[in-house]
Parts: C-alpha cells; structure tokens; sequence
C-alpha cells in the first residue's frame, strides 16, 4: 500500500479528532484506541502516525468540542442581531430539552466531559483547556446586559450571574441524563427551565 499524501492524512487525523470528540461526550473518554479508530474507519496502527498518546487525542478532542460549542453560541448571538438577552434564552431552550439531552455526542462537553476530566491529574492540559471553556460558558450566561465581544463571550468570567446559571444548566443535564427513562429526568429539565427564565 503506498503512502498517504499528506492531505490525506490531515483529513485522517481531522476525522479522528472529530470522532474522538463525539465519542468521548457520548461515552466517555474510556473509549479504547482500538474502537476509536474503528469508528472513525481507519485502521488501530494509524493512531500512532498521528498522535503522541491517547492523552494527546483527549486534549486535542476536548478543544475540540469547546470550540465548536463556542463557534454556536456566537451563531446564536449573530442570530440575534447581537441581542445577548434573546441569544442565552435560546440556549437554555435548546440545553434544557429532551433532544439535547438524549444526544450526548453532539451536546455540551462541559457537562458530558466533567467527571473524566476531574479524574486527570491536575496539570494536565486537558483541565486548563476545560477551565477556559467553562469560564467561556459562563461568561456568555453572564447579565444580559453585558456587552458580546467579537467572539460571542462577554467579559472574562461571567461573575456569579454567569456561573450560577452555567451550573443550573449543566447540572440539570447531567441528572437529567442519568434519571433519563423516569418522569423525574423531564421534571429536572422544566424546574431548571423555570428557575433560568422565570425571572427574565
């Protein structure tokens, strides 16, 4: 077999990253190398072409994800002609609902990649890069009467406004999912809905 061109081998580790990052909010980053690779159709050798370690690909999933959960919240705000106030309630709809909650792949990595990344040891990149996506979270949920920068956050740490309504969202969706099958996983979804927009 001859060799991949190298942007054949760009788009290959473009794909891992891409299913390493669906796979590991959906089941963890327990997920083995081996099945990782065969989800993204490549082959087991082919992982150690690409990345130093496993821990390399968490990192670089973990970004990953946060950015692409950062690139839609500036969407919602650009939606929104730059209304702050309407971009958050659109986001605590679509983060509190069922179909969000049913599909964990394609949802939030601070709340599906929370318990794995509190495993990793403390100076591992992946809790610095996570800590800056929360922080990112909670500075879009800050006061609607923050100003959005260019890159849909406001300010630089949401202040308690910003972090109370960012653990109001994430931990609803965390038991929701693990209550989910009970009417008590769609009672969490509305009480947590309520305490976010009740106010507005």
């Amino acid at each position: 077999m001859g060799r991949v061109s190298q942007a054949q081998a760009q788009e290959n580790r473009r794909r891992v990253v891409d299913t390493a990052s669906r796979l590991f909010r959906e089941q963890g980053t327990h997920v083995s190398v081996a099945d990782l690779m065969k989800a993204a159709g490549l082959t087991h050798g082919a992982f150690y072409k690409q990345f130093a370690s496993k821990e390399a690909l968490v990192d670089e999933a973990t970004v990953h994800a946060l950015d692409e959960q950062a690139r839609r919240r500036a969407a919602g705000l650009e939606k929104y002609g730059g209304r702050l106030d309407a971009a958050q309630r659109d986001l605590i709809e679509r983060y509190l609902s069922a179909e969000h909650r049913d599909n964990a792949a394609d949802g939030c990595p601070v709340a599906a990649l929370a318990a794995d990344v509190a495993r990793e040891p403390e100076d591992r990149e992946v809790r610095r890069v996570y800590a800056e996506g929360v922080a990112g979270f909670a500075a879009f949920l800050a006061a609607a009467g923050g100003r959005a920068g260019d890159s849909g956050e406001v300010g630089e740490g949401g202040g308690e406004g910003g972090i109370a309504r960012l653990c109001t969202l994430v931990g609803a969706l965390v038991l929701s999912r693990a209550t989910q099958g009970s009417p008590l996983s769609e009672e969490i979804l509305a009480a947590a809905h309520a305490a976010l927009t009740e106010a507005d």
